[in-house]
């Protein structure tokens, strides 16, 4: 690490903090040469691999533009797609790989937008999932309706 004063090649390590996301620490450092301090933010990059091979940076932006389309005319606030890329961030950086291909990452999404928004992830899940009829649908949706064990999803009303 450089010193940013005077480009001295080494620097000591005085403190070190984690960040309030917990994703990043905070390293106070200090040169020999010129006595001076400055503080670094250290994370652990993680890489994405695109259809076509291509590397790019993960980014929870993406996620959220990507699930927001999915989302559309439903009632999920912006505050819910922030939290739901933060959990598929903390999953995918959970499993130790430096680099994911993007249809895992399509894939990660997946059960926690099941879990905020029902139609959304029907919606997200028929590109990722690659639906390719109305079966594909109605399989999904047996699925769910197996899962919750109740009529919610058939749109008729319990009866007492």
């Amino acid at each position: 690490m450089f010193c940013p004063f005077c480009r001295h090649p080494d620097s000591r390590v005085i403190d070190s903090r984690t960040s309030d996301d917990g994703m990043s620490i905070r390293r106070r450092r200090q040169c020999p040469e010129c006595g001076r301090r400055f503080s670094t933010t250290e994370t652990a990059s993680l890489s994405v691999v695109k259809r076509n091979g291509v590397l790019e940076p993960f980014s929870r932006e993406k996620v959220v533009a990507g699930v927001r389309k999915a989302c559309q005319g439903r009632p999920v606030t912006d505050t819910d797609l922030a939290l739901l890329a933060q959990r598929v961030e903390e999953a995918i950086r959970a499993t130790g790989a430096s680099q994911i291909d993007a249809n895992d990452i399509g894939l990660a999404i997946l059960a926690p937008l099941r879990e905020l928004d029902e139609v959304a992830y029907l919606r997200f899940a028929s590109v990722y999932q690659a639906f390719e009829s109305l079966d594909d649908f109605e399989s999904a949706i047996t699925q769910l309706r197996h899962e919750h064990g109740d009529d919610r999803l058939r749109g008729s009303s319990p009866t007492s």
